[in-house]
This record gives structure tokens, C-alpha cells and sequence, in this order.
């Protein structure tokens, strides 16, 4: 089996403002704007359960 990882990046204006990785399993900031709302995101359990099975939803069956 191979290994398989989802990424969401928010980006606006060429700039990075937050993302999710799997890997990593939660949300990440990279700007005031993008840390507020990593925080906010990081704290709802029923989407980060969502967001972090998205890997298998979306990617997984593709291998």
C-alpha cells in the first residue's frame, strides 16, 4: 500500500493563509488571518473527524 496524504491550502492574494495535511492531522497558520482561523477550525471536533478522514473519502481509492 501506498502512502497517501490530503492537503487543503487556503490561499488568497498569492499567500498562504492556512492549511490541513494529514500527516500532520490539524490545521496550520501562516498568517494573523490564518492562525485565528487554524484555531477556530482545530477546536470543532466534528470537522476536524470530517477533514481528517477526508484522506481515505477522496484520495485512497485512487490506489
Amino acid at each position: 500500500t501506498e502512502k497517501v496524504r490530503f492537503v487543503q491550502r487556503q490561499i488568497y492574494n498569492r499567500q498562504q493563509q492556512f492549511m490541513f495535511d494529514s500527516d500532520v492531522g490539524h490545521y496550520v497558520g501562516f498568517t494573523p488571518y490564518g492562525e485565528k482561523q487554524a484555531r477556530y477550525r482545530n477546536s470543532d471536533p466534528e470537522l476536524m473527524e470530517d477533514v481528517r478522514a477526508a484522506v481515505d473519502t477522496y484520495c485512497r481509492h485512487n490506489y
